[in-house]
């Protein structure tokens, strides 16, 4: 049979006919009559399609060239009749082979720790997982398996039951691994070691370097080892805390051992766009500032640019429990924006066990982690680039810090709460005390206003003065360091050892932080990153719960009320007593009954696309008239899109303008593409908002979130795009830890183990074909090569004829064509 037609066009009438033929041979010889092994390049004989499927995959894919010889179709093989095929099963190559063995090879020269172990993986790495099977080795078959278990989040029970009903179904004596134990023990051998840290209970030292032979604390004397049942005898061998430590830099050296990801490594340096516009950190002035002051680290595109991020976890998910272990994350900037902040790429560099969080002893666990970073600023690691084929100094420095508020306090060793709450105004941060609602309040946005604006010298709407002042000025590191050098750190929660700062300490500070290690940390402009997410999310809240009026939730009561007396402002809303009943008059801001049913109807109804929140349907109380239950992305897309559709003709028109004006700012905060130019139009607005919603809510709506709003436009401008500096990604991947889980006793040691062997996969996956990465997800709607079909079409045939009229109708009505047509 002429099989010519194999090499051709794939639109041409030869290659058609050549499909047509080929199916009408397979069809003879097939054994299942509506299904045969796909010869596509996509499939490559391996997965079973219909006839019709088949013909798609030709046209779309093509047809696998070197496939001459169709002996899954009905050819003779090489040795025989179709019939006796497993004679010669065992003579094919595997097309995997050179792979793993090149794979196994990597993981040796990253560890060699037991060259024995490593002769086992590479005799698993060649050795058919079946006689006479082509297609799996032993150990390329538990890759691919463990990477669907992965994936899918399979628990370890059910993945262990999988693997017995497969070797059941495989031919006796198969090499297939019959338990979860084993598998883990082989990926553990291709992943990179992590090391168990002994700490003190109370969060006074690691016992490391000098203090790693020691029994017991010498700050607070508490025993290193657990105590038995009766409290009284230690159990030696048995630590009372653990920290685990994941090393970065044999991590870093493991990223370079893949030519596609070394290459991505260096795509800020050769691939980005240059039109003034910020859309990645190499954008940045931050960025900049290190080439600027450091050209010899800047001259090597290859040196890595890192943020951390820092937050508790309950690891027993929604079972009542304070248990709080803090994961330590680190991320790389070098990568482009759609891969930085994946999952694949977040590395897992300190575990802090609970049941406590560390809070401000939190430098004590960062130790470790400070010295690798100092080594790799200082003198730096050698590296092979397997995509240039060189070997390299590989050097690292830090940008930033990305947490939540109080985690904020924690790391930066600034107050974070009462009258000095703001990190950025310090000592100037405008609060004062509520008397009734025994909080501080936030107010005084007027400083931020330009000097000859309106706002400034108006009174009865504002706090009852006119405001002149400038707006403060943020300190810079060096001043930041010069402050809190007389600050003499104290580790340890056991209160009669804790020392007392010194008395010179300023009003803002409780510490002097680690990262004042690093020699380049107090020139950088931003140190550690205010998390819009959690900012937007808490605005977002207060609006909702005031509006709606949710107990717990609302900034209105009676003490706001009274604390309105208080401070002489908007009298007419000052409550009244009637018999027994207090009634409070009502405000601008306050909705009837009516408006919030109307309010809450157009939640319910709204139908948006798949995954673009949670179902408002099931969030919405029609019965209560409030919403239960919203996740941090649920109030993101509530503030920025769907608030200022649901309030439309519900409020007076200057308190829904105002509250729109503040979604609209979230809006362009949160821009994937920054355009620098507009920055100060975006600033000046927010001011100007944050006035106008001083002028109608009550003061006990301004707490510290709604303030910070105030300075996120200053982050915006040296650090870059906001999604690249929030919490979602990090929130995702601490919902993955949390899902490592499996014995509630041992929570951190669980997830310390299947971050080690998810991370061995995904090494893995760069090494075999037809092996999806976990951790960047793939689009449910969209194939990856051709566009997913329309619901409930039809695949109709056409002639050759009617193809080509089809082809010369779009290119004679494209425009993009037309200038080459005469």
């Amino acid at each position: 049979m002429d099989r010519s037609w194999m090499s051709k066009d794939r639109r041409s009438k030869d290659y058609a006919d050549g499909v047509e033929s080929f199916i009408a041979f397979a069809l003879q010889y097939s054994t299942y009559k509506n299904s045969m092994k796909c010869p596509c390049l996509q499939c490559g004989n391996m997965i079973f399609h219909t006839p019709q499927k088949i013909r798609e995959h030709l046209f779309f894919y093509g047809i696998d060239q070197s496939y001459h010889t169709w002996y899954w179709h009905g050819d003779a093989a090489p040795s025989g009749p179709p019939t006796s095929r497993a004679k010669w099963h065992h003579t094919v190559e595997f097309n995997d082979v050179d792979s793993t063995i090149e794979m196994v090879q990597v993981a040796y020269d990253d560890r060699k720790n037991d060259p024995k172990l490593f002769e086992t993986l590479l005799e698993d790495a060649q050795k058919p997982l079946y006689l006479g099977c082509r297609n799996f080795t032993k150990l390329s078959a538990l890759v691919k398996l463990y990477n669907l278990k992965a994936r899918y989040e399979w628990s370890d029970k059910s993945f262990s039951e999988l693997l017995s009903i497969l070797g059941d179904m495989l031919p006796l004596n198969n090499e297939l691994s019959l338990s979860m134990y084993e598998a883990k023990k082989t990926l553990n051998t291709l992943g990179i070691e992590y090391e168990k840290i002994h700490a003190c209970p109370n969060d006074c030292i690691l016992y490391r370097n000098e203090l790693k032979d020691a029994t017991s604390c010498p700050t607070c004397g508490t025993s290193r080892w657990k105590l038995d049942g009766t409290g009284t005898k230690k159990r030696k061998g048995v630590p009372a805390k653990v920290m685990w430590y994941f090393p970065p830099i044999p991590r870093f050296r493991r990223l370079f051992q893949s030519p596609k990801i070394a290459k991505d490594l260096i795509w800020h340096a050769q691939e980005r766009e240059f039109d003034g516009k910020m859309r990645h950190p190499s954008d940045s002035p931050s960025w900049k500032l290190v080439d600027h002051r450091l050209p010899d680290f800047a001259s090597e595109p290859r040196n890595l640019r890192l943020a951390i991020s820092a937050d508790g976890i309950n690891p027993h998910s929604s079972m009542s429990s304070r248990h709080s272990c803090w994961p330590i994350i680190m991320v790389i900037y070098n990568l482009p924006p759609w891969l930085c902040m994946k999952r694949k790429f977040m590395m897992l560099s300190l575990l802090i066990s609970g049941p406590r969080q560390p809070g401000n002893d939190i430098d004590v666990y960062l130790a470790p982690l400070l010295d690798d970073l100092k080594m790799l600023w200082d003198v730096g690691v050698e590296c092979y680039d397997v995509h240039q084929q060189e070997v390299f100094t590989l050097r690292a420095v830090l940008l930033w810090t990305i947490n939540d508020f109080p985690a904020y306090g924690n790391l930066s060793g600034c107050v974070v709460k009462g009258y000095f709450a703001c990190p950025i105004c310090g000592e100037d941060t405008f609060s004062h005390r509520l008397k009734h609602g025994k909080k501080n309040s936030y107010t005084g946005h007027k400083r931020f206003l330009p000097c000859n604006h309106p706002f400034r010298k108006q009174k009865k709407a504002f706090n009852g003065k006119q405001e002149f002042s400038s707006p403060p000025q943020p300190l810079s590191g060096e001043e930041i360091l010069r402050t809190i050098d007389v600050i003499s750190n104290s580790w340890g929660k056991n209160k009669n050892s804790r020392g007392k700062l010194n008395v010179n300490t300023t009003n803002c500070w409780k510490k002097k932080s680690i990262f004042f290690d690093l020699e380049y940390w107090k020139y950088l402009h931003v140190r550690h990153s205010l998390d819009v997410m959690h900012i937007e999310k808490n605005v977002c809240e207060s609006i909702i719960g005031t509006l709606l009026n949710i107990p717990g939730k609302t900034k209105d009561g009676l003490n706001s009320r009274l604390d309105l007396l208080e401070m002489g402002l908007r009298c007419e809303l000052g409550p009244r007593f009637e018999s027994n009943r207090t009634y409070l008059p009502p405000a601008c801001y306050t909705l009837s009954k009516v408006e919030k049913k109307v309010f809450c109807q157009t939640l319910s109804q709204l139908k948006v696309p798949e995954g673009y929140c949670s179902n408002m349907r099931n969030l919405v109380s029609m019965e209560d008239l409030k919403l239960y239950g919203l996740k941090s992305h649920d109030y993101h897309t509530l503030m920025q899109q769907l608030l200022p559709m649901s309030l439309r003709s519900l409020l007076p028109k200057h308190v829904r303008h105002a509250i729109c004006r503040l979604s609209f700012f979230f809006n362009a905060l949160c821009s994937k593409v920054v355009d620098v130019s507009a920055l100060d139009k975006l600033q000046n607005d927010l001011v100007v908002t944050l006035c106008l919603l001083e002028k109608y809510f009550p003061p006990s709506f301004f707490d510290i979130m709604l303030h910070l709003t105030v300075h996120l436009v200053r982050e915006v401008r040296p650090c870059g795009p906001v999604y690249l500096r929030w919490m979602y990604p990090f929130e995702r991947f601490m919902k993955v830890l949390k899902g490592y889980v499996r014995n509630r006793n041992r929570p951190e040691g669980c997830i310390a183990e299947c971050y080690i062997a998810e991370e061995a996969i995904e090494f893995c996956t760069e090494y075999l074909s037809n092996v999806d990465a976990i951790g960047i997800p793939i689009s449910a709607n969209i194939d990856q090569k051709v566009g997913a079909p329309i619901p409930g079409g039809q695949v109709v045939t056409i002639d050759s004829n009617l193809w080509l009229h089809a082809h010369h109708y779009v290119l004679e009505n494209t425009t993009i064509v037309q200038p080459y047509i005469e």
